[in-house]
This record gives structure tokens, sequence and C-alpha cells, in this order.
């Protein structure tokens, strides 16, 4: 279980880092224990507002077909700005561009640490 805690923050921080690069807005003053930080509070934003905020928009979330969990993130990736002082989203493109970027770098690192289920064979 730390284990699969350590490469989620591990994730968080890689996919903070891209975005940082791909994004112009997006800074974290080149200090890696910056980084590290944000990946930490990214996490449990994640792990604690996140499921709150989902809650709250559920209605949103339904209506939209699931677009409205885009926005969720966004908010996830703003406070975490808000709460990490050295660490900068400049504006609400580039806080949209950001959310992205984390998504898909999340998505695909989580693909590759992940461990697949093992399945009982039938009968």
């Amino acid at each position: 279980m730390i284990a699969r805690l350590v490469a989620g923050w591990a994730c968080n921080v890689a996919a903070l880092y891209v975005a940082a690069l791909v994004i112009p807005d997006i800074s974290y003053d080149d200090n890696w224990r910056t980084l590290v930080l944000a990946g930490l509070v990214f996490g449990l934003v994640n792990a604690l507002v996140r499921p709150l905020a989902v809650l709250l928009a559920l209605p949103a979330v339904i209506l939209t077909l699931g677009l409205a969990l885009f926005f969720v993130n966004a908010l996830m990736l703003l406070l975490t700005d808000e709460l990490v002082p050295s660490f900068e989203v400049g504006g609400f493109w580039s806080l949209m561009g950001g959310t992205a970027v984390v998504l898909v770098v999340n998505l695909v690192l989580d693909g590759l640490v992940r461990k697949p289920v093992k399945r009982r064979p039938r009968r």
C-alpha cells in the first residue's frame, strides 16, 4: 500500500513537471522541492477534497456526460496553486491546459505503473 502511495505521488510530481514544461504560465520557481511539495498537496487534495467536489457537482456531471469532471480536476489544480506558495498557475487557459496535461500524463503513468489484476480462470 505504501508503494502505491509513493508511486501515485511520483506520478503527480511527473505530471506537474510536464505541465510546467508544456504550459508557459505554470511555474514552480525551478525548485524541485516546490514540485515535490506540489505533487504531495495535489495528491492529498485529490484524495480528500475531490470526492466531495464530485458529489456536489454530480448533477452537472450527469448532465454533461462527465465533462464537468474536467472542471473538478481543474479546481483541484487551482486549489494546489493556492496551497503551495511557489507553485503558480497563470490564468484560466493555463489552468485548462495544465489540467489536460496532468490528466494525460497521469493516465499514461498510471497505466505503466499499475500491476494487472489477476483473474481466476473460468470453469
